[in-house]
């Protein structure tokens, strides 16, 4: 199943899902038939289903913000063209095999015009102008590169680790692309990394609203938990499209009333703690009375 979630600080809801269908199954009409798959449903691949998604909530007003997904998306280059052209910032993983231009590291020449005036738009590699992978890259780093970052607070206290960030370009295709952040994660005594992200957001964000934006997925993480135990989204046993559908339906919007009384308590709580407004006229000890507001 491909989904979406809308989140802020205080939970998640989903906005829109489909079951992913395999292409086996996509062009298997005896089975379509049984499953009662509709004919306007065609094979898509999860990072076409999660395009088709976004636009749907951008269509309908949701109002955009940063694009979080893990690396079975962020290492498709594709789609993260396509949210950049969009003008959709993201916090994408990737997987420690990417390619990209850093350092020393660099094509043999940018493009630029040919002789007929139009430019070129693919980068060029030589046996000595190459990309190098995100694990590569996280080796070559001095140790000093990393810093110890904490995100939120856990159950056991304040969540945090060894973070490194590096200005990159995707080597993807040979194609010409912005720079962008990636992000790693080598947690205090492994042998490696465990964690790479790439993200368009600002140059200018400071480091651990960076880190904390990335890791935000755990609580989309955390709300799916719960929908599949506590609302019985994973109980369903059928084996027809629109079941299932109308199953998934009915377990979000019963999750969306709970949802939203967790904000009212949240916002209850809060209120609770504001600093009280000052009672009119009051006058800070030793201040003059006629002194200046």
């Amino acid at each position: 199943m491909v989904s979406l979630s809308v989140a802020n600080e205080v939970g998640s809801l989903p906005v829109g899902c489909q079951l992913y269908l395999p292409l086996e199954w996509a062009e298997d009409a005896e089975r379509r038939k049984r499953a009662g798959v509709p004919e306007s449903i065609k094979f898509m691949t999860k990072g076409q289903l999660a395009r088709s998604l976004i636009t749907n909530a951008l269509e309908a007003g949701v109002e955009p913000g940063p694009v979080l997904a893990d690396a079975a998306y962020g290492d498709e280059a594709e789609w993260r063209d396509w949210l950049s052209k969009r003008h959709l910032t993201y916090g994408l993983g990737i997987r420690l095999g990417t390619k990209v231009w850093w350092g020393s590291h660099q094509p043999a020449r940018d493009p630029v015009p040919n002789r007929f005036g139009r430019a070129r738009v693919r980068l060029v590699r030589d046996e000595t102008h190459q990309p190098i992978s995100v694990q590569e890259l996280a080796f070559a780093l001095p140790a000093q590169s990393f810093r110890n970052i904490s995100w939120r607070e856990g159950e056991a206290g304040p969540l945090s680790s060894r973070f490194a960030r590096v200005r990159v370009r995707a080597a993807h295709d040979n194609q010409p692309r912005e720079e962008e952040w990636l992000v790693i994660e080598w947690p205090k005594g492994e042998a490696e990394p465990t964690r790479y992200w790439l993200s368009n957001l600002p140059k200018e964000i400071k480091f651990g609203a960076l880190v904390k934006t990335l890791k935000a997925r755990w609580q989309i993480e955390r709300d799916y938990q719960e929908l599949k135990q506590e609302l019985g989204m994973g109980h369903y046993e059928g084996r027809n499209w629109r079941g299932f559908h109308h199953h998934l339906s009915l377990c979000i919007a019963a999750y969306g009333f709970l949802m939203l009384e967790r904000i009212k308590y949240f916002k209850k709580k809060s209120a609770r703690f504001k600093e009280p407004a000052l009672p009119e006229g009051f006058r800070p000890r030793g201040t003059p009375a006629n002194a200046a507001a």
